[in-house]
C-alpha cells in the first residue's frame, strides 16, 4: 500500500477563495453586448447591400436575417458552457457573409478581432481567479 503524501490533502482544496463578485458574469455580459452589437451592425448592413453591387436577392436578404436572429438567441445561452463556441461559429458565419456582399465580410473581420480579444479576456480571467488575484480572494 503507499501512503498519501501530508500536503496532498492540501493541493486538493483551492488555495483561494473564490471572487467576491461573480468575474463569469461580467464576462457574459460583455458577450451578450457584442453580440447585440453586431446584430445591429449586420442589419445596418441592408441597405448598403441592397444599394451597392449586385443588390439584394432572396439568399442575402434570408443569410443577414438568420444571422441577426442567431445573434439575438445567443444572448439568452451566455450561461452555458459552450456558449463561447456558438459564438465563434457565428463569427464564421459571419465572415463567410464575404460571399454574398464584400461589407459583410468587413463586418465578420471587426468583430472577429473583437472576439479574438474576447477569447483573450476569458482566459486572463481564469488565470486571475486561479492564482486568485482578483479583489476579494484573498485576506
Amino acid at each position: 500500500m503507499s501512503e498519501e503524501a501530508p500536503d496532498s490533502a492540501q493541493s486538493r482544496t483551492p488555495r483561494f477563495k473564490p471572487p467576491t463578485n461573480d468575474p463569469w458574469k461580467g464576462f457574459r455580459g460583455v458577450c451578450s453586448g457584442t453580440l447585440i452589437l453586431e446584430m445591429i451592425v449586420i442589419l445596418l448592413a441592408l441597405p448598403v447591400v441592397s444599394t451597392v453591387g449586385g443588390g439584394l436577392t432572396w439568399f442575402s436578404t434570408l443569410y443577414i436575417v438568420v444571422l441577426a436572429i442567431l445573434m439575438v438567441l445567443t444572448c439568452g445561452i451566455q450561461k452555458r458552457p459552450y456558449a463561447m463556441q456558438i459564438n465563434i461559429a457565428i463569427q464564421v458565419l459571419v465572415l463567410l457573409g464575404v460571399f454574398i456582399h464584400l461589407s459583410i465580410g468587413i463586418v465578420g473581420v471587426i468583430f472577429g478581432a473583437v472576439w479574438v480579444y474576447l477569447l483573450y479576456l476569458r482566459r486572463d480571467i481564469a488565470r486571475r481567479i486561479e492564482r486568485g488575484m482578483l479583489y476579494g480572494q484573498r485576506d
